[in-house]
């Protein structure tokens, strides 16, 4: 294998955006979900279609270790990571204090704590060859509180503010750590979190232009990618910065509320 890209979530929306265009590429694959089956359906496509080999890894990111055997079974098998998109996460809509428990701590070691983890675990070893890119997705959501989404709001502010703090921190070592920020895609994403009939995902967008400014972006060593905005979106993002706190808590609490 060469070229080898790692992607977390391979088999959703814009995970799957992002295997066809590494397999564009001609780059090798490692494909990490949790259902193998859609894992071994998805090598089966992208060897055939793209000729290039793809091997693949079905694991609960959510589990407390998930990283740690990932990144074993790669070095045990001699495959190097050239490129690692940690896209896995979810997100999930209701007030604070009526999710569970395990719905919220699920959430954050899939955004938070498995995304760290990969990022610490493979990064010595590009710096070491000198060679190597990551693209953490985030989200717009990082860059304001969500009501309605608490959790995830807060996780998402955690992946761009660490993704930025490490961009800075590799200047001079050829690696670079690039934060992709969509807004409100149509993937499966809005369905798992019970999002689909509010408001913010009335007019989601596709996820292949995402996937490609993403890519693009971290192949160019960008620190930060917004792309995906809805109009919706754009104009309450422009505003945002200008309304009382209190004001724009309101509207992304409206935004998030599931339509009677």
């Amino acid at each position: 294998m060469k070229n080898i890209a790692l992607i977390t979530g391979a088999t959703g929306g814009l995970g799957q955006e992002f295997v066809k265009l590494h397999a564009q590429r001609k780059g090798d694959l490692v494909l990490v979900a949790r259902e193998q089956e859609a894992l071994n359906k998805l090598k089966e496509k992208v060897e055939k279609e793209y000729s290039v080999e793809a091997y693949t890894i079905a694991v609960d990111l959510s589990q407390a270790d998930a990283a740690e055997r990932i990144y074993n079974e790669l070095k045990e098998k001699d495959i190097v990571i050239e490129y690692l998109l940690n896209n896995a996460g979810f997100g999930g809509q209701g007030d604070f204090f009526t999710r569970t428990m395990e719905q919220d701590m699920s959430m954050i070691a899939v955004n938070v704590v498995t995304l760290t983890k990969l990022t610490k675990l493979f990064l010595p070893d590009m710096i070491k060859r000198g060679s190597g890119r990551v693209l953490n997705t985030s989200s717009t959501a990082a860059m304001m509180p969500g009501p309605r989404q608490a959790v995830y709001y807060a996780t998402k502010a955690f992946v761009t503010s660490m993704g930025n703090s490490i961009w800075q921190e590799l200047k001079g070592t050829g690696i670079t750590l690039t934060t992709l920020m969509p807004g409100a895609m149509s993937t499966g994403f809005a369905k798992a979190g019970g999002l689909q009939n509010t408001p913010l995902f009335a007019h989601p967008v596709e996820p292949a232009a995402v996937a490609k400014a993403g890519y693009e972006g971290m192949l160019k060593g960008k620190l930060n990618v917004v792309s995906g905005l809805t109009f919706v979106q754009r104009i309450f993002m422009s505003m945002a910065p200008l309304l009382p706190k209190k004001m724009m808590l309101k509207q992304v609490y409206d935004m998030q509320t599931i339509k009677k």
